[in-house]
């Protein structure tokens, strides 16, 4: 396989990435190798709500195989199958999100550019394939969500006060709101009033957990800029 494109995102560290696609209003941008800059490539992909991202765990890979693994829900202390599971760490590193497709433009240097919405991608992650998600063989309300069920809605209040929130673009506000919210916490890493630092676009928001709310410290503008597609 060769990739096909490489998304942006406004997540350059793995910490606070949300742990399902979907879960928060986080905005990429997809751009084509050279090779598949062909605008017939997508031809007719703009009729679809939503699509299939294949891609790779381009920094989660391992050399041995492991049978099991320990899902963070499950405080990473139970383990479970590997193919029970979504956990990064698998025989071969091949992730697979669904993101509603927001707009199809087409940019003079770089060909078709993808904007999505409801990633959950590492900025700059390879991308292997594009697929449109189709409601009537793609959705399944009766489907059954295992043992991941029970951590479905899982949230938690999160303070963020207003002269910390106006430091970031009026876009991002609610994105990081709802990234916060999910805890992006290890389960095995979660020291109370200890301060965290995540990453977030152009930004690092520091933040304390205690009694069961998520407290935000400090908001400061990163050193450097991440790479954009404007």
């Amino acid at each position: 396989m060769e990739y096909i494109a490489k998304i942006h995102t406004p997540f350059p560290e793995k910490f606070g990435i949300p742990r399902q696609s979907g879960l928060a209003p986080a905005v990429g941008k997809i751009v084509f190798e050279p090779k598949f800059r062909n605008p017939d490539a997508v031809k007719g992909i703009e009729e679809f709500s939503h699509l299939w991202l294949l891609w790779e765990f381009s920094r989660a890979k391992q050399k041995e195989f492991h049978a099991t693994v320990a899902p963070p829900r499950l405080g990473g202390k139970e383990r479970r199958g590997v193919f029970a599971t979504r956990s990064p760490f698998r025989p071969n590193s091949i992730g697979l999100s669904c993101v509603r497709l927001m707009d199809v433009r087409q940019d003079e240097k770089l060909g078709p550019v993808l904007t999505v919405s409801g990633v959950d991608l590492l900025d700059g992650t390879p991308l292997v394939d594009i697929k449109p998600y189709l409601p009537y063989a793609d959705a399944h309300p009766e489907a059954k969500g295992g043992f991941a069920e029970k951590y479905e809605d899982f949230r938690i209040p999160v303070i963020f006060p207003e002269e910390l929130l106006i430091k970031l673009p009026e876009k991002l506000r609610q994105t990081a709101m709802d990234v916060l919210a999910q805890d992006p916490r290890a389960a095995y890493n979660r020291q109370p009033d200890y301060v965290y630092g995540m990453a977030f676009d152009d930004y690092d928001i520091r933040f304390v957990v205690s009694d069961g709310q998520l407290v935000v410290k400090d908001v400061k503008k990163r050193d450097g800029e991440l790479r954009k597609v404007k």
